[in-house]
């Protein structure tokens, strides 16, 4: 078997930023670090040249994603708006699953393996959340980020203000006067979800209820980072039997309400409920959401991209968007039978 730049890194004990830099002939390391890595790779019948070729070409015509979950309704909503986007532009698009379930390598070493390799002009990260000091270590690549559904002040980003969200989609329960109203939440790590617990708990508030933990349910699914159907289904069914008087439901997406829905037909009950992006599908369920102009998201990102490929000293970029309140049939008042 091959080695690669990772096993180089792993036996060197550096980053595998460094090994790039490395091969990139950067005066950027030590001597001494440079001779160690080298040393390794000569050890592992490595040949940099190849690779250090790659990373110098200042144009490969090549883009690349990196997103957790393909199949992601989120997602491939962002994906017709890049690739119609695309059109208009001489580049090829390529798109990285990570894998949250690798065997050898986390979520960071995944997107450091493959920005290392050199092999695209510029990436588009989508729905991707790290730590700090995660983000950090992106900043040593020379080609450029853009962030979508996250955001980081040292990277150009597109999302949409999910405080506001949250906000608008408990008030609207509010106004119909329900009261015992629980949030089904994804990750509560991820920003995303960070800030719709935010604004869930604002919009109790200033309606006169303080936020009882007890109002939050937290699946243990979290594939996905808890934005699936069957997050929402456990949630939903974990809900109705610790909290059966819950009047109403916010949840942290759609996908997660689609679950949710399905609990309830199956548990033969009805609670008014609303969602988060407005997914297709959701038009055709009746299914109460925030939008999030998720084509424009992707379209938006790749002029971002581009714009940032050409000029790299540019003032780094945030655009927030306004979700929209889209009410259909499954927050309102509740019919006699289901």
């Amino acid at each position: 078997m091959s080695s690669t730049i990772y096993d180089i890194a792993s036996a060197a004990n550096v980053s595998i930023a460094t090994v790039s830099r490395v091969f990139n002939n950067s005066t950027s390391v030590s001597p001494k670090t440079k001779k160690r890595i080298l040393d390794v790779a000569t050890s592992m019948g490595y040949h940099p040249k190849a690779f250090a070729q790659g990373l110098a070409r200042k144009n490969s015509k090549m883009l690349m994603i990196l997103v957790p979950v393909i199949s992601n309704y989120f997602f491939m909503e962002v994906l017709a708006g890049i690739q119609d986007k695309l059109l208009e532009y001489d580049y090829d698009l390529n798109i990285y699953n990570l894998n949250s379930n690798h065997a050898n390598r986390n979520l960071k070493d995944q997107i450091e393996y493959v920005m290392s390799r050199g092999m695209a002009d510029g990436y588009l990260l989508v729905s991707v959340h790290q730590k700090e000091l995660q983000w950090e270590t992106l900043k040593n690549y020379e080609n450029p980020v853009i962030l979508i559904d996250e955001y980081h002040q040292e990277f150009d980003s597109v999302s949409v203000d999910s405080v506001e969200g949250s906000y608008l989609a408990t008030k609207h329960l509010l106004e119909q006067g329900y009261e015992k109203i629980t949030l089904i939440s994804a990750n509560p790590n991820s920003k995303p979800m960070r800030d719709r617990k935010i604004g869930f708990k604002r919009a109790l508030e200033d309606a006169g209820n303080m936020l009882n933990e007890d109002q939050i349910i937290v699946s243990e699914d979290l594939y996905r980072d808890g934005f699936s159907e069957e997050n929402g289904y456990k949630a939903m069914v974990e809900l109705l039997k610790k909290y059966p008087d819950t009047e109403a439901v916010v949840c942290a997406s759609d996908i997660q309400a689609l679950g949710a829905l399905k609990a309830m037909k199956d548990m033969k009950v009805r609670v008014p409920i609303i969602g988060f992006d407005d997914i297709s599908m959701s038009r055709f369920l009746g299914l109460s959401t925030m939008r999030q102009p998720m084509y424009e998201m992707g379209t938006l990102a790749l002029e971002k991209l581009f714009d940032r490929i050409q000029k790299k000293d540019k003032l780094i970029s945030h655009t927030v968007f306004s979700p929209e309140l889209v009410v259909r049939d499954s927050s309102l008042v509740v019919p006699v039978s289901i």
